[in-house]
């Protein structure tokens, strides 16, 4: 198997750069195969090439590389501005002093053409270079075009503004690189998020090692005010953690003894040891970082639009302004120079630059804006999709819900021995395998009861109906209706209240000795505070559908559906059934999504148009399988993710227009003769800038 290696690539700022970049890799001896993220900016190279042949490759547009291991640096960021663009001012200098010429000597000063050749060839030496290479390849890219304009112009006289298209191409061409480097940031600044060493207890020495060589089940120290360099549990001490480069959650957690923390996560005032559970490869900042990364990569529905029109779109541009070099001097006697200088422009103006970049960079902006947030989208295409969506289906446990039932109601047939009796069920349930025990030990820690200040001997679970054991003499009894039946117990004033507590949804049990039924206890899954509020948000946003699918019982389903106010509600749903009502979703309303926790909701999330797990932190299922991932199990990032999505395909909608209506005005400059060179690379520069800026603008959504 060939040796693959992946480079981060300075300096990328176009599309047809990158496919030139990515065909010249091709062809170095010992490459195999390449696979370029234009949107991430970096290529990984299958085979061997040394660094020096890959930036050689993209000397074209002085590209740099680095290995992906190393820190993000910019090589040249120490040389001083007028040392990087040293030919730019050279070439502006002279274009000056040319002027002046011209202005004292009149149009045909020689020494102003001179100065202006001087201009055209320093400042557009490596323009030309690639133009030349690519014109004998029949290439027809953007160096080819500026290539034959500018030399176009000079050969009718027009020196003046051949040289300010070089001027302005370089600026545009610095400009349109630094605004695609800020979008790529957004994700690269993730990457400093974490610490780059941590102090580990190995072997009962404390060292100070680079997180490289940290290994599983290292001890990590971390102390007040640091952040985590490594995803692990705490296993010594408590303290709030501030999640929020995670999760997008502002306000900290309080963890302690057995939580999980994540790498890139600030500590609070507690001093905690961290038992490491995972290399810095696979910790939940590094998988975010890796799979928006790749989604960068993916391509959106409207960018393979863009790149499909944009292969029609060249050639026709040059057919037009070939016609129009001919057309009009051999068939209308019009003067050659003067259609040919039209023919130049419309070369210039015809750049698919802007066209091309409109999409990329909105992609990468909304992307690396909603991975900071707190919501990992796994590609273009999802992002597209959510803006059209029209039914939002969801899982009830842990996704309307807390997941963690918990007592509701506790009500008793004498209240001064609420406590005492409490205390023995929380004792009886501690020796049980039932689900609910939990919610109600749980209800007894939080009173201060001491479930081992009771003991309980002959404890026995009768199957299908609760549990029994001794205690001082009485045998209890923890169960349903049927258990207090098969005693003879069949009426109390309790049992009025558990009937309501039945119709509300709840889960009841009865507790009593063999002579009467002495207290009843309500379980239910919480509702989520926020969840009611999010729905009635979906329906505002023009969300047609929202959906509760359980696998609970109808009136249970019924009772939480309604409190949070889901358009319908389905109940005792298997896995499968929930899959084939997702499909029959898709055939009403097309656009659908399921929102689950990424596992049992597998089937359903994988058929529905966009699948969102909930709870994507450290939950290495959910990363994977959803395509989308709300990281702090939280549904109140649904809203923003959906007006994120709209607001994308909005500024992409707005930049594929604005782009086309910039190339036809050019186009009906030439009617009357008005379009000049300056004009075209104004407009082609304008253009591009604009459309960057305006993508741009999603990363402050």
């Amino acid at each position: 198997m060939s040796e693959k290696t992946t480079y981060r690539i300075q300096g990328l700022s176009c599309t047809n750069c990158a496919a030139k970049f990515e065909k010249n890799v091709q062809h170095i001896p010992g490459v195999t195969g390449t696979n370029l993220n234009f949107g991430a900016g970096k290529i990984t190279v299958e085979g061997r090439a040394t660094l020096e042949e890959l930036e050689a490759a993209g000397a074209f547009d002085n590209l740099q590389l680095q290995s992906i291991d190393e820190p993000v640096v910019t090589r040249n960021s120490s040389d001083s501005f007028i040392k990087r663009h040293l030919r730019l001012i050279i070439a502006v200098i002279l274009i000056l002093i040319a002027f002046s010429f011209q202005i004292q000597q009149g149009e045909n000063s020689s020494l102003a053409t001179i100065f202006y050749l001087s201009a055209i060839l320093i400042g557009g030496v490596s323009l030309f270079i690639e133009g030349f290479k690519d014109l004998l390849k029949l290439n027809f890219s953007m160096e080819t075009l500026m290539t034959i304009a500018i030399i176009g112009a000079s050969l009718i006289g027009q020196w003046a503004e051949g040289a300010v298209v070089v001027l302005l191409f370089a600026i545009s061409e610095a400009l349109e690189r630094y605004s695609m480097e800020k979008a790529r940031q957004s994700i690269r600044s993730l990457m400093d998020i974490a610490p780059k060493e941590a102090l580990i207890r190995r072997n009962g020495q404390e060292l100070v090692l680079p997180v490289s060589d940290i290994q599983i089940d290292d001890i990590m120290i971390v102390k007040p005010g640091q952040k985590l360099a490594m995803d692990g549990v705490i296993v010594k001490g408590h303290s709030a953690i501030n999640q929020a480069a995670i999760t997008g959650e502002s306000v900290p957690i309080e963890k302690t003894v057995s939580d999980d923390v994540f790498a890139g996560t600030l500590n609070g005032e507690g001093a905690l040891e961290v038992h490491v559970t995972k290399k810095v490869t696979d910790t939940t900042i590094a998988k975010i970082i890796h799979l928006v990364e790749e989604a960068q990569g993916e391509k959106a529905p409207s960018q393979s639009f863009v790149d499909k029109f944009a292969k029609f779109y060249t050639p026709t541009i040059i057919a037009i302004a070939g016609l129009t070099m001919v057309f009009p001097p051999l068939f209308l006697g019009e003067d050659w120079n003067t259609w040919l200088y039209q023919g130049l422009s419309l070369l210039v103006v015809g750049c698919p630059c802007s066209l091309v970049i409109s999409t990329p960079v909105s992609i990468v902006s909304a992307i690396g804006n909603a991975a900071k947030n707190g919501v990992l989208i796994k590609g273009g295409i999802y992002l597209e999709e959510i803006g059209g969506l029209k039914a939002i289906a969801f899982d009830k446990t842990g996704t309307l819900t807390e997941g963690k039932p918990v007592v509701t109601d506790f009500i008793t047939n004498n209240s001064a021995e609420e406590e005492h009796y409490l205390t023995i069920i929380s004792a009886l349930e501690s020796l049980s395998q039932h689900p609910l025990a939990s919610a109600i030990i749980n209800e007894a820690k939080e009173r201060n009861l001491d479930k081992h200040a009771v003991t309980i001997t002959n404890f026995y679970s009768i199957t299908g109906k609760g549990i029994k054991g001794d205690y001082e003499g009485t045998t209890y009894f923890v169960g349903s209706p049927k258990l207090f039946h098969t005693l003879a117990i069949d009426s109390s004033p309790l049992m009025a209240s558990y009937q309501r507590y039945q119709n509300e949804g709840k889960t009841v049990m009865l507790f009593g000795d063999a002579k009467e039924i002495l207290a009843i206890i309500a379980v239910a899954d919480k509702v989520r505070g926020s969840s009611a509020a999010i729905i009635e948000n979906l329906h505002q946003l023009g969300i047609k559908q929202t959906i509760m699918l359980t696998g609970d019982n109808t009136q249970t389903a019924n009772a939480i559906g309604q409190q949070v106010g889901v358009t319908t509600i389905k109940g005792e749903l298997m896995p499968e059934d929930k899959l084939d009502y997702i499909k029959s979703l898709k055939q009403s309303y097309e656009n659908v999504a399921m929102i689950g926790d990424g596992i049992n909701d597998a089937p359903a999330l994988a058929s529905a148009t966009v699948g969102i797990a909930m709870g994507g932190a450290g939950e290495d299922t959910a990363l994977e399988t959803a395509d989308v991932a709300l990281m702090g199990d939280d549904l109140r990032k649904l809203p923003f993710l959906i007006k994120l999505s709209r607001k994308t395909l909005k500024i992409i909608k707005q930049n594929i227009t604005f782009s086309l209506i910039i190339k036809l005005l050019a186009v009906l400059l030439i009617i009357p003769g008005w379009l000049t060179l300056w004009i075209a690379i104004l407009a082609d520069m304008g253009a591009t800038l604009l459309v960057t800026l305006n993508g741009l603008r999603l990363m402050k959504v």
